[in-house]
């Protein structure tokens, strides 16, 4: 396993966001994907988080990326919903017609931890600790 590293700490911190349009309208395609793809690329890195694996669906996009624990995943996920919103909006304005009320993501989403290992495999390590 591969650890990343900062001055104060090693870490191994990977995520999928599981981002949806409101109400699942049927948005994305190939184009606006690629689109919404650069913009996360272009905010992530001054929250510390890189991308990793992109892809989407007509009605939402899977992303897994990796953090440091100085990343304040929360507002960076806040910060890129609003972004890719409005800048999705103003440059593809046939997707205005398929949205409710100018609303682009739904206001939730799902952020999952990944890793290396299984959590029955760390939580055995965990229960194992000081024993011989």
């Amino acid at each position: 396993m591969k650890l990343d590293n900062n001055n104060h700490s090693v870490f191994a911190m990977y995520y999928h966001l599981i981002l949806v349009v409101k109400y699942r309208r049927k948005v994305f395609d190939d184009s606006i994907s690629n689109y919404a793809r650069s913009i996360f690329e272009k905010i992530a890195p001054s929250y510390n988080i890189f991308l990793l694996e992109w892809n989407h669906d007509v009605d939402h996009v899977h992303i897994m990326f990796k953090a440091q624990p100085n990343s304040e995943l929360s507002k960076f996920i806040n910060a890129y919903k609003s972004a890719s919103s409005r800048l999705i909006k103003r440059d593809y304005p046939e997707i205005r017609q398929k949205l409710w009320k100018e609303y682009f993501w739904s206001q939730s989403f799902c952020l999952l931890t990944t890793g290396e290992a299984p959590i029955e495999v760390i939580k055995k390590y965990i229960e194992t600790q000081g024993e011989r």
